[in-house]
């Protein structure tokens, strides 16, 4: 970050009525926040900036209220391509950008619409704006079609976030190649054979791409014994699909998935990082065929304690695929398949997860929905996901391998377990920093106005208290409420070549080992522990290329989050389209001064209720203990209560939903 007089540099974010605020983190020189709060843009002064851009800003002169700015310069654009519909006006073409924080319409002329029509849902790119008074000029790239088909409509989600559905044709190619090339005689030497030991999977009911297998053996108890361990010890193997075997350098393929950074994950479909024969075939860990793996490879005691640890190449042949439902019902039961094993398993996952939470780990699990779509991709229903034993035992063993994976990397040992002297190995971390001092104001207020006693040690709120206020409201109205604004105080979790551990889950060292059919760092990390492992040293000479491709990948990871959140959005706001008039009920999620946010109960459908119409009364926001208030009756609205609500009305281009009380609220109580 730069500083020449009043010249500041930082990214800037825009809201939906066209208001800029800019970060700007300068440890050198002194802050421009007033109050804490960044420097505020009014619509005249941005300048051309867009949301997320990194610019230049000079300073107004200190008044008594915020600090205020305008842009002087954009030194990079974050995006130029916007989706959304064409419209005719006055004999002109506009896109209309189905972006909220897009505060221009794009002008389009007759020779950039490329087929497109009045009407359509396109993508478009800015291709010139000089003059912040006019609209920028654009191109039509794609025309995906008429607006609400929903192929339509999730093709546009995912352009507009930068995650095109079609790859490459050289991409597929290189992986037809690889595909029809299978595995060969070779591929299995120099490779730890566990095709013979139980092997399992346990994913999801729909998933196609099976990243990681888990095995599993007792050992023999006279080794045990010969070790000098008492009681049962366990072999644990986490088998993740070797995608770096068939992903080479340089290639097509790598390229590519370097570019994407991560498979994207929509309401309907998948949007894979890699070709499918690949990411569903050939790497995916199906069960009963032979499949390449690298594989960290534990020695477990009763009491979850690792004794010993290999990593390395493997070649594993999975006997059982489980689905979560599956898995569940052979833990509890005692004649269903794999009993015993998943069992033990499962046991142990609970004292590393006790474990854990002991450190300081902190509970960031929320419910979440599904829709059952028909055969046009319209919601007819919505289910809860169930999070039950199975997902938490996967869970436990796969931040083991992560955890495990960066400790040998960063405690500089060979795979003989001697230490190197100097080591400088470059190494992937992904990290995860502790909340800012403002984001810990901002939750301690909060938690405050709904009657906690909150306490601060070091600057931030101690996990111990998180977890237990959340504990307390386990099957209360306000969970959810809560439940986000924790999340929301909380920093994002990025990678990163400088490791300073990962404070939600308490781990000192922590990195993504386990995923890599759909996540490029974890292909990176496979490839570096391989290195390791040969003795064949990470110079620091990568240290800029590796540095670049962990911002790169954690750029593209928000998007891809951004993109299932607004394919969610999408389908909760065409489900309510169909119920306009119906009842439900709802918690209050969100308090401002113009409405209240209300989430439904079963759907999580959340949307508005306006403040113009609540009729019974004239209501003031209260800031400070975070209510509506009624002037006359002195009737509250707060966070978490629970309230009749009918729906009035929805915008499914601008996934916005209205509702209206439909009874006087009843509060919940904590």
């Amino acid at each position: 970050m730069k500083t020449e007089n009043k010249h500041l540099e930082g990214i800037i974010s825009i809201t939906s009525k066209g208001t800029g605020y800019v970060a700007i983190n300068d440890g050198k020189n002194p802050s421009p926040k007033k109050n804490g709060e960044d420097p505020e843009i009014d619509y005249k002064h941005l300048n051309t900036a867009l949301h997320g851009d990194t610019v230049q800003i000079i300073l107004h002169p200190k008044g008594k209220t915020r600090q205020t700015a305008e842009v002087s310069k954009i030194i990079s654009r974050a995006k130029k391509g916007f989706s959304g519909i064409l419209e005719m006006s006055e004999n002109m073409y506009f896109l209309k950008p189905d972006d909220a924080k897009m505060y221009t319409d794009i002008l389009i002329s007759d020779k950039n619409l490329n087929g497109a029509k009045n009407g359509d849902k396109v993508y478009g790119e800015i291709i010139s704006w000089k003059d912040s008074r006019k609209a920028p000029e654009g191109n039509i790239i794609k025309v995906f079609g008429r607006p609400g088909d929903n192929d339509v409509e999730m093709h546009a989600i995912a352009l507009e976030k930068g995650f095109s559905a079609e790859l490459p044709d050289k991409v597929e190619q290189e992986a037809d190649n690889i595909k029809n090339s299978g595995i060969n005689e070779k591929d299995y030497a120099d490779r730890r054979d566990f095709r013979k030991i139980l092997t399992f999977t346990i994913d999801p009911s729909d998933a196609k791409d099976f990243d990681d297998a888990i095995s599993f053996r007792i050992l023999p108890p006279l080794l045990n014994k010969e070790r000098g361990l008492g009681g049962e010890v366990y072999e644990i193997g986490i088998h993740i699909a070797d995608v770096s075997h068939y992903v080479k350098i340089g290639s097509a393929l790598d390229e590519e998935a370097r570019e994407r950074g991560t498979s994207v994950y929509l309401v309907d479909r998948t949007i894979p990082m890699l070709p499918e024969n690949l990411s569903n075939d050939l790497c995916s860990l199906v069960p009963n065929k032979d499949r390449l793996t690298m594989s960290a490879v534990f020695t477990i005691d009763k009491n979850a304690k690792v004794i010993n640890e290999w990593y390395g190449r493997t070649v594993i042949h999975s006997q059982k695929r489980f689905t979560y439902e599956e898995a569940e019902i052979s833990i509890n039961k005692a004649d269903a398949p794999l009993h015993k094993e998943l069992l033990i398993l499962n046991n142990l996952a609970k004292q590393l997860t006790k474990e854990r939470f002991a450190n300081g780990a902190i509970s960031l699990d929320q419910e979440e929905v599904k829709f059952v779509l028909d055969e046009k991709g319209v919601p007819i229903k919505v289910i809860k996901k169930e999070r039950g034993d199975s997902n938490r035992l996967i869970e436990e063993f796969m931040l083991l391998a992560n955890r495990k994976v960066a400790e040998i990397m960063s405690q500089h040992v060979n795979k003989k377990g001697e230490k190197i002297k100097n080591n400088e190995n470059v190494f992937v971390y992904r990290i995860h920093d502790k909340p800012t001092p403002e984001k810990t104001e901002d939750l301690a207020f909060f938690l405050r106005s709904l009657g906690y006693k909150i306490s601060l040690k070091g600057g931030v709120i101690p996990s111990y208290e998180i977890n237990k206020i959340i504990k307390s409201l386990e099957n209360k109205a306000g969970k959810d409420a809560v439940h986000r604004a924790i999340i929301r105080s909380m920093a994002k979790a990025v990678y990163s070549t400088q490791n300073i551990g990962h404070y939600g889950l308490a781990f000192k060292y922590y990195t993504h080992f386990t995923s890599p059919i759909r996540r490029y760092p974890d292909i990176l990390v496979h490839r570096m522990l391989m290195d390791f492992l040969n003795n064949k040293k990470i110079g620091k000479d990568k240290l800029k290329e590796f540095e670049n491709i962990s911002r790169k990948s954690s750029e593209q990871e928000k998007r891809a989050s951004d993109a299932e959140r607004a394919s969610i959005k999408y389908k909760q706001v065409e489900y309510m389209s169909s119920r306009i008039g119906q009842t439900f009920e709802g918690i209050i999620s969100g308090i401002t001064e113009w409405g209240m946010y209300v989430e439904e109960i079963e759907t999580k459908c959340e949307g508005m209720i306006r403040v113009r119409d609540l009729t019974d009364d004239f209501y003031i926001y209260n800031e400070k203990k975070l209510e509506l208030l009624g002037q006359k009756k002195k009737k509250s609205y707060k966070l978490g209560d629970k309230v009749k609500i009918k729906v009035k009305n929805v915008d499914l281009e601008k996934k916005t939903i209205d509702y209206i009380l439909n009874e006087p609220k009843t509060s919940s109580k904590n």
